[in-house]
């Protein structure tokens, strides 16, 4: 298709080439291992203690130290020999065999494609917004840690998402600052000669010119596409500008990159993954540009491109409400992709706009990115137990007349990355009693381990971590205040506010309606008294940003601000701005308590009170997202019923009288009653059992180990299957998936017989096949499932031939009596040997 072009580029970076050991510090700042692996820390504060504090970005130190520091510190022997003592193991442990190569061999997976829009790794690299970057950076990290081969895919925006002021009226004011490239963690793609590797995709009027980059994360490699190129029309140069940016047609430019040029970087780099894992809608534009590339390999049409690539392809949606996935209107997709569908892929633009359409008949319907990604996907997972029940019950309008139980989506929930959300103080707790490798393998072990932690060590953990928060709150804000015109007075009180032994209360996320960031406001004056008993003295850090369009989050972020202003409010609660990852880093390692209270079931998961488990905080949430599964009495607090109530303005009421109550009755009592060594004892069994249960289950460990196992492996085992001969076993699926819509709408049952005895019942189900053979359907019985039990499915076996008829036959099935006769349903699904039923086709046929 489009040709790829390769030119050369400007010097990335002052290279101080002449220094002797400044190759072995730059392989060391430019391997994101550092933002989760401290052993180096040391070496870019000794070159500049200042700027290391600031920015956490070695890349950044080592680029502006000047020439005699460096000379000066590399002359030093002993900093000279942990520099090569470090990158020496850096290089050896990148080798060494990790779990994966340990468990699997190496053929039962390749690699796999992980696309994101976003990817959050380091403050170092600003190139996300919140949870979805931070799933997909943690799981990147874990994917080093385990060996397991993941390339990951993305775009490096030039401004990325806003940086957040608050400024002295108490209101949101959202900046833009340039991310440099010459002072990011990235390095151009070249190619063995030198050149950077540029691509180009037409768009209407003009190519847009794609420049490639790498960061390196661990054993990971990550690559970012970035279109601020010289040649590009002026218009095109900023679609890699701000992420989550602009209208509707920045938005589809962005994912035609991600998607299509991000498969296309793939393919020029020489890499051909055997899995694609999509994480969200916006990168479905890759599920075309697979097929149409083993299309120009094989000379398949589409539809058998398709069907072979759709078998490597997995869709992960985090989105909980249906109005939540990207949908473009049927004109714009016209505009930027009728050429690509006609004479790229060979199929009419109707065609195209089929695959996110629910009905392809509707011509105003506007297109669908996860059904885009649905239909071009063999493997559909929400990432928390409730949001994959939630995502069937969004995507059954896709597989009509199928219960809502067998839609096909599963879930893997999500978990964090722990090495890089604990504390010193912490990992070295979890060092000594688990090992320093125990995120390395199989964790199911650590849970007995952690339980033997002395209680004064777990207290004197808390301790730490509170006294390094209360630390970190007064430094940052006091540098707020100053920059938002605070007087002097204030910002000296900044710098002595809090108590490092005062209950910590935690609050932070993105504002917006559905989190309900403002519950706790609910009653401002029982906020106040919980807050301000002397005795039982309570501390609240509140943080979190609203998109610079939601008018309601940013209304609730001065609300906040207005209450936290209240005379008889100050020194007890902050608003910390710009929540990034240096914020969070230090929130969670120090709260003692994480709220969260969003309308149930629109948090998917939520990962930021996974954070505070390796650091022993605890929770107190909504039975939501992954707390719906991990709560448990003796480890924290829950919100809710466990129901849903959408927005009703007397259930959230509700919820904040009992969110104050389980504060006043439970929470504060618990944390200050001491025994005679002042240690909370009932708190700290609390800590110990959250610790033990959760920490490991919700790490990003688990996670990737069960997307390895559950869905890489059998995803590229079926893939290779499918593409065998050039696709041969994919043209006779689509040959069979063909034959069977044509007929099945003959298809009919019969007369139906069921003999019961006091154990089971015989049923007896004539069914009429007509054109489509035994071979081509599966008859079954079917019961819903009970209040506290699993659905019925059992096969029926086929007997004699009815007389005269074609294809007409007798099933059989034998049902047990515990359940009425009548709770039993016959229906009729495909069956082809090979293929995903109903992802492929969702014809049933009921009794009745």
């Amino acid at each position: 298709m489009d040709r790829i072009k390769r030119a050369g580029s400007p010097i990335h970076a002052f290279f101080p080439t002449g220094i002797e050991g400044f190759d072995a510090l730059a392989e060391l700042a430019l391997d994101m291992r550092w933002s989760w692996n401290h052993a180096a820390d040391e070496i870019w504060n000794q070159l500049d203690p200042d700027l290391w504090d600031l920015t956490h970005n070695p890349w950044v130190v080592l680029q502006t130290v000047s020439r005699e520091q460096l000379q000066r510190t590399l002359d030093d022997p002993v900093f000279r020999r942990k520099v090569d003592d470090l990158a020496a193991a850096r290089r050896h442990e990148a080798e060494a065999p990790a779990w994966f190569q340990q468990q699997y061999p190496l053929d039962a997976l390749t690699s796999v494609a992980y696309f994101s829009m976003e990817f959050m790794l380091s403050e170092a690299l600003p190139i996300y917004s919140g949870g979805l970057g931070n799933v997909a950076g943690d799981q990147l990290k874990a994917a080093s840690d385990l060996g397991v081969p993941v390339i990951g895919v993305g775009l490096l925006y030039q401004q990325g998402y806003f940086r957040q002021v608050i400024d002295m009226h108490g209101e949101q004011q959202a900046l833009f600052p340039y991310n440099d490239p010459g002072q990011l963690p990235v390095m151009p793609v070249r190619e063995p000669n030198g050149e950077w590797l540029r691509l180009e995709i037409m768009f209407p009027g003009y190519p847009l010119w794609l420049r490639a980059w790498q960061v390196q994360v661990g054993r990971v490699t990550l690559y970012l596409l970035d279109t601020n190129d010289a040649a590009n029309f002026p218009a095109y140069r900023g679609v890699a500008g701000e992420l989550y940016g602009g209208g509707p047609e920045q938005r589809l430019r962005q994912e035609i990159v991600l998607g299509m040029g991000g498969w296309r970087l793939l393919e020029a780099l020489g890499i051909k993954p055997d899995v694609c894992q999509l994480n969200e809608g916006h990168a479905a534009f890759a599920v075309l540009e697979r097929a149409r590339i083993f299309m120009e390999e094989t000379g398949q049409p589409f539809e058998t491109a398709l069907a072979v690539t759709r078998a490597g392809n997995l869709f992960t949606t985090h989105t909980p409400v249906a109005d939540g996935f990207d949908h473009f209107n049927p004109r714009i997709i016209e505009h930027y992709l009728g050429d690509y569908a006609r004479n790229h892929l060979g199929i009419p633009l109707r065609d195209l706009l089929a695959l996110g359409r629910l009905d392809p008949d509707d011509p105003a319907e506007d297109f669908n990115m996860a059904y885009l990604a649905i239909r071009g996907s063999g493997a559909i997972n929400g990432v928390s137990r409730l949001h994959g029940k939630v995502s069937r019950r969004i995507f059954q309008s896709l597989f009509p007349r199928w219960p809502e139980v067998e839609v096909p989506v599963g879930h893997v929930t999500n978990g964090v990355h722990m090495p890089s959300w604990d504390s010193a103080e912490a990992d070295g707790l979890w060092t000594e009693f688990c090992g320093k490798e125990r995120w390395l393998g199989i964790t199911e072990h650590l849970e007995e381990k952690i339980r033997s932690v002395p209680e004064d060590k777990l207290w004197q953990l808390r301790a730490d971590n509170r006294k390094s928060l209360v630390d970190f709150v007064r430094r940052r804000l006091s540098r707020q205040l100053a920059a938002s015109g605070a007087t002097a007075g204030e910002i000296g009180n900044a710098r002595h506010i809090f108590d490092a032994n005062a209950l910590t209360l935690g609050f932070a996320r993105r504002f917006t309606t559905y989190k309900r960031p403002n519950l706790l406001l609910h009653d401002p004056e029982r906020l106040l008294r919980i807050l301000t008993v002397a005795e039982r003295p309570v501390q609240l850090i509140v943080a979190g940003k609203a998109h610079p369009e939601d008018e309601a989050g940013k209304a609730m972020i001065q609300e906040w601000m207005h209450f936290i202003r209240r005379p008889e409010a100050g020194g007890h609660v902050v608003f910390l701005s710009d929540y990034d990852m240096l914020l969070t880093e230090s929130l969670v390692q120090g709260v003692d308590v994480w709220i969260n209270s969003p309308r149930r079931p629109w948090e998917a998961c939520g990962t930021s009170g996974m954070k505070v488990l390796s650091n022993g905080g605890l929770n107190l949430s909504e039975l939501d997202g992954w707390w719906a599964e991990a709560y448990t009495p003796e480890a924290g607090w829950a919100l809710g019923d466990g129901r849903e109530h959408d927005s009703d303005p007397a259930w959230d009421a509700a919820e904040a009288e009992a969110l104050y109550t389980i504060l006043e009755q439970e929470v504060i009592p618990e944390f200050y009653c001491r025994d005679s060594r002042g240690i909370p004892t009932a708190w700290m069994a609390r800590i110990r059992e959250s610790m033990a249960r959760l920490t490991a289950y919700f790490s990003s460990n688990r996670t990737v180990r069960q997307y390895t196992e559950q869905y890489y492996i059998p995803a590229a085992a079926a893939f290779r299957e499918r593409a065998a001969d050039r696709g041969a076993p994919a043209v006779e699926l689509v040959n069979g998936l063909r034959d069977v819509t044509r007929k099945w709408k003959n298809l009919r049952f019969g007369e139906v017989a069921v003999t019961t005895d006091e154990s089971e019942h015989l049923f007896e189900v004539q069914v009429y096949l007509n054109g489509l053979s035994p071979d081509d359907v599966r008859v079954e019985l079917y019961a819903e499932r009970t209040v506290d039990g699993d659905p019925v499915r059992l096969e029926m076996t086929c007997g004699p031939k009815l007389v005269g008829a074609e294809n007409g036959y007798v099933y059989f099935a034998r049902a047990s009596a515990a359940r009425t006769a009548a709770d039993y349903t016959a229906r009729v699904i495909p069956h082809l040997a090979g293929s995903m039923i109903p992802l492929e086709a969702a014809h049933i046929l009921w009794q009745r």
